[in-house]
């Protein structure tokens, strides 16, 4: 028996295989050194966000005298005041309310535009379907800017400039190409024979999107409904175009308000923070089907 196994052994393969170089890199990111370069890493770039927490949390006195280290001699400084005039000032809630009806019904026409389409492209035939495909990924490379100058002339003809109606539009017009072509490869994955069981069983398209697709892409709808939220919250250059006054989001009231750094930096602080602790919201909510949906292509 052993003379027979040593018979199919590859030569020159004696003893433990080989190993490659991607398992050579993952053996040394997993290290204690590299974990505590990681650590390091994350404290570092946590600093900043500490530094704004804890401005947001003392008066305008105490950031216009000394820096927000000084709270570690004086913790007396802290205090609520800064959240209380922020909730007290009209501009800077009306905007944030303004960026939730933009965020969310972006977010919400992206996911639901974008899996249709996906599920259409992914198992569906239909003339063009390549061509179609290949266009949406034509669309990925076209920056935002290059559609700045006909979009505005075209919101203006229909009478929808300054709306937030036209800011969501505009995002959602350029969050479908990549919603369509992360659910699109996502939806491909899916075993065949499964959706032919369902059809056997006499159910429609629109009933195995609804009750098979969409349950098993869960983690892939969540990655893109984090990705999108983001994108769309932190946004400033679409808003300045679009929005006017009455429909400015958190970022283009923040933005105003740098002209007066100097005698406004609790309100900057605290409503940079405010704006800065919603998308991690978010994020950490729907943080376990966004690690499903990042290790689903590699488990395939």
């Amino acid at each position: 028996m052993t003379t027979l196994n040593q018979d199919f052994l590859v030569p020159g393969a004696s003893g433990a295989p080989k190993r490659g170089a991607l398992s050579k890199v993952a053996a040394l990111l997993g290290s204690g050194t590299v974990r505590l370069l990681l650590v390091l890493i994350a404290v570092l770039w946590l600093v900043p966000v500490f530094g704004l927490m804890v401005s947001s949390l003392r008066g305008e006195a105490d950031n216009a005298t000394a820096g927000w280290w000084q709270v570690f001699e004086v913790p007396a400084q802290l205090t609520l005041s800064s959240y209380h005039e922020l909730v007290s000032n009209a501009t800077v809630m009306h905007s944030l309310l303004n960026t939730v009806y933009i965020s969310v019904p972006a977010t919400v026409l992206v996911i639901g535009i974008g899996s249709l389409a996906a599920y259409a492209l992914a198992w569906l035939r239909f003339p063009g379907q390549d061509w179609l495909m290949v266009t949406v990924v034509g669309l990925l490379v076209v920056p935002i800017q290059v559609a700045l100058v006909p979009i505005s002339a075209l919101y203006g003809a229909l009478g929808i400039f300054g709306t937030i109606a036209g800011v969501v539009l505009f995002h959602v017009a350029f969050g479908l190409p990549f919603a369509v072509f992360l659910l699109r490869n996502f939806f491909a994955g899916i075993p065949a024979d499964l959706l032919e069981a369902a059809r056997m069983d006499g159910a429609r398209e629109w009933r195995i999107f609804w009750k098979v697709v969409l349950p098993i892409g869960k983690p892939a709808i969540a990655s893109l409904a984090i990705f999108q939220f983001l994108w769309v919250w932190n946004d400033l250059l679409v808003s300045l175009v679009f929005a006017d006054s009455s429909s400015q989001p958190i970022t283009v009231a923040l933005q105003s308000q740098l002209r007066a750094f100097g005698t406004n930096i609790d309100v900057l602080a605290t409503g940079s923070f405010v704006s800065m602790i919603v998308p991690l919201v978010v994020f950490f909510a729907f943080q376990r089907y966004f690690v499903q949906g990042v290790l689903a292509g590699s488990t395939k």
